[in-house]
């Protein structure tokens, strides 16, 4: 029986060399089996089923590889390599390293700071109201917005500024204030503005049975007000009514010079000098008087509207003023009394002033 001589490749004494060098590509043997990665080959001569150093024959293994359908020793079968998986994620050590630390956000709403103790301010009363609540129920604005005004330093109490939130007062004893304007705490005051019609007379009561301002109190009958000065019957406009006597004391004063503004209808044409006559002042029976302001409203033939502003209080003052320069009145109508206008009041109505209407005019004569 012929056998190779070596699986170096060189000839046998029966065969050619055999095929595959060192290293090489695997060979194709006979009978069309295959060999891989074996140093060397097989002999022509070699026999079936026999094993060479290097390789194998058919349904032999090799010592580096496999043959068809077998396992290599420490290897894969044909086609296939190491298997892969997903790679590792990095260490927390390096994520630490790569990604900041989250900082702390708050919450979403400011807490308010607790409130710091206010038995050291003069004005707070311990058995009193909040003052917030107070200005709230008061009309000032909600309750929210009142402790914004408390903070910013806009409120004062009894012309003291107070920031403080937990502050408590008593509403019979003290003035409040906000950016100057004084808040009525008392409910039972109230306060009116009657567009009076002409021919009707400025009493709450009048025995010949004449038209007066009681007979246009119809919702106000069970309070009881009255008129802050006088209108005389053939004047028409604005007149006020409240139960406040303070304010109406302070108001009819000549010392507190409240403006009242007019609109007088006259002949014309008008001399020219006129207004800064009246402006610098005419004699009356009375003495000298004269208009804080004079302007020209409206012209039609044989008329002139005129507007004049003035706080002499004296009675008929605006007709002996205009009767004195030659101009009599054909009409006059009272517009405003202070901040208070009469704005677009139908005429024999009464309307309850607004809590911001009352702060302006109680801050006009310094309440």
């Amino acid at each position: 029986m012929a056998t190779s001589r070596s699986s170096s490749g060189r000839p046998g004494p029966g065969g050619r060399r055999g095929p595959g060098a060192q290293g090489g590509k695997p060979r194709t043997g006979q009978g069309g089996k295959t060999f891989q990665g074996g140093r060397g080959g097989t002999g022509r001569g070699a026999a079936p089923g026999g094993t060479t150093r290097g390789g194998s024959a058919q349904g032999g293994t090799a010592k580096g590889g496999a043959a068809k359908g077998g396992a290599a020793k420490g290897g894969a079968a044909k086609g296939t390599g190491p298997e892969r998986g997903p790679r590792p994620f990095a260490s927390s050590e390096k994520s630490a390293r790569r990604m900041p630390a989250t900082p702390y956000r708050p919450p979403h709403r400011k807490r308010r700071p607790k409130n710091p103790p206010v038995d050291r301010l003069d004005q707070h009363d311990p058995n009193g109201v909040r003052l917030q609540k107070l200005m709230a129920q008061a009309g000032v604005a909600s309750r929210r917005v009142c402790e914004e005004m408390i903070e910013a330093g806009r409120v004062q109490i009894n012309g003291e500024t107070v920031t403080e939130l937990g502050i408590r007062v008593d509403p019979a004893t003290v003035e409040i204030h906000v950016d100057g304007v004084r808040v009525q705490l008392d409910e039972n005051l109230v306060y009116y503005a009657f567009n009076k019609p002409e021919g009707v007379l400025s009493t709450m009561e009048d025995p010949e049975g004449r038209p007066c301002v009681a007979d246009y109190l119809n919702n106000q009958k069970n309070e009881r007000v009255f008129h802050v000065g006088r209108l005389d019957v053939e004047t028409e406009g604005l007149l006020l009514l409240t139960n406040d006597g303070e304010l109406t004391n302070r108001l009819t004063h000549p010392s507190y010079e409240v403006p009242k503004t007019y609109l007088v209808q006259v002949r014309g044409p008008m001399d020219k000098g006129i207004g800064a006559a009246m402006k610098a002042g005419v004699e009356l029976e009375d003495g000298i008087a004269s208009v804080d302001s004079f302007r020209l409203v409206d012209s039609t033939p044989g008329h002139l509207l005129v507007e004049v502003v003035l706080h002499s209080g004296r009675n008929r003052i605006v007709r002996r003023l205009f009767d004195a320069v030659g101009h009599p009145v054909e009409k006059l109508v009272r517009t405003q009394v202070g901040p208070i206008r009469i704005g677009d009041q139908r005429q024999g109505t009464i309307r309850r002033l607004s809590r911001t209407e009352v702060g302006h005019l109680l801050a006009s004569v310094g309440m």
